[in-house]
């Protein structure tokens, strides 16, 4: 569901493994059917929030090619659908057919994304739990689970490595990382800003992290002020950024209302559920500084708009730490990196629904 990298982005990220050793994974075209979660394991398991199976389609070379050994190497940080990232996220997210991942996004949407954020095992998370044990046992994998926190330099360095094939690897390292990537306020935070680095998001799709990591810690009437100087359009896909344009980010009752209504909705369930993600539900603004988006592309679907060259030469995000700022008398809290972490008051993250303890 994201666009494939480019032989010069392969470079960048795997070094001199050769382009034809690295595999773009097709989630329409390229997987096969493996079995389902059933509908009333849903339904348990969200507490009614969600009562559809999840189809389990997966990368056919993933389930054909007979493997000595698969190695996940991952970054373990709170996650708006599962909880925190990584460990089988891999599989059925990452490797998934366009079935599961829109009946998973789905799910997690009506299950409520404050509700899912750093919590340790999702309902979503308990049926991918249950998938690997009844499909993936055969495969001969290990985990290696990565933590990182800032360093009092300001850096974010490893902390924690966490290796293992099995469901405590993964709670070893999330658990380690509800200690050290989820920041607690006594109060909620009028104003933040914050940085989505101009070489990793270039789509809303990906930059909307930076909403939901600070939504539980912004106050009503606040604002987030986000800057993008990657950003260039709103989805990963073509289908799925005509999607965003066409129904925006609107909040959630007009988005179900439009899932009802609508079947491009339905057959992109993963979108509604991103665009549900996406809304403040008008509790407070969302304002993107773009780099490559017009005022008219971002107020269309819901954002407010800021200049990211003014914007950049008035905050000067490049001197600024993690923290309290102020300038020119406005009293700011700044985030360089919104994807490594959670922020939320102290009553949002600890007075959740059961099942959604911390």
């Amino acid at each position: 569901q994201h666009v494939p990298h480019t032989e010069e982005e392969n470079r960048r990220m795997f070094g001199r493994v050769p382009q034809d050793r690295i595999h773009a994974h097709d989630w329409r075209n390229g997987v096969t059917y493996v079995g389902e979660v059933p509908a009333e394991y849903v339904r348990e398991t969200t507490h009614g929030a969600a009562d559809w199976a999840f189809p389990v389609w997966l990368n056919r070379m993933l389930m054909e090619q007979p493997w000595d050994l698969i190695i996940h190497i991952g970054h373990v940080v709170p996650h708006e659908v599962l909880g925190f990232a990584n460990h089988n996220k891999n599989y059925f997210i990452g490797l998934a057919g366009k079935e599961l991942i829109c009946a998973s996004h789905m799910a997690a949407a009506c299950c409520g994304i404050e509700n899912n954020l750093g919590t340790l095992i999702t309902p979503v998370r308990a049926c991918f739990n249950k998938a690997e044990e009844d499909f993936l046992g055969h495969l001969p994998d290990v985990y290696i689970q990565l933590v990182m926190a800032r360093n009092p330099e300001g850096r974010l360095v490893h902390t924690g490595v966490y290796v293992g094939d099995d469901l405590e690897t993964y709670l070893g390292a999330a658990r380690q990382s509800r200690q050290q990537n989820i920041t607690v306020f006594d109060q909620p935070v009028p104003k933040i800003v914050c940085v989505m680095q101009g070489d990793e998001f270039f789509s809303t799709w990906v930059a909307n992290k930076a909403i939901y990591r600070t939504r539980m810690a912004i106050a009503d009437g606040g604002e987030l002020l986000i800057l993008a100087p990657g950003l260039k359009r709103f989805g990963e896909q073509p289908e799925v950024d005509a999607l965003i344009r066409k129904y925006g980010y609107r909040g959630t009752a007009r988005i179900m209302e439009a899932y009802r209504q609508n079947a491009d909705l339905r057959d992109l369930a993963h979108g509604a559920a991103h665009l549900i993600h996406g809304s403040s539900e008008g509790r407070f603004t969302i304002r993107y500084a773009p780099g490559h988006m017009t005022r008219e592309e971002i107020e269309s679907v819901g954002f407010a708009y800021a200049d990211l060259e003014k914007m950049w030469n008035h905050y000067q995000p490049d001197r600024l730490r993690e923290g309290w700022q102020e300038i020119q008398g406005e009293r700011f809290y700044f985030i360089p990196t919104p994807s490594a972490g959670l922020w939320s008051t102290r009553e949002k993250l600890y007075h959740r629904p059961a099942g959604f303890e911390t």
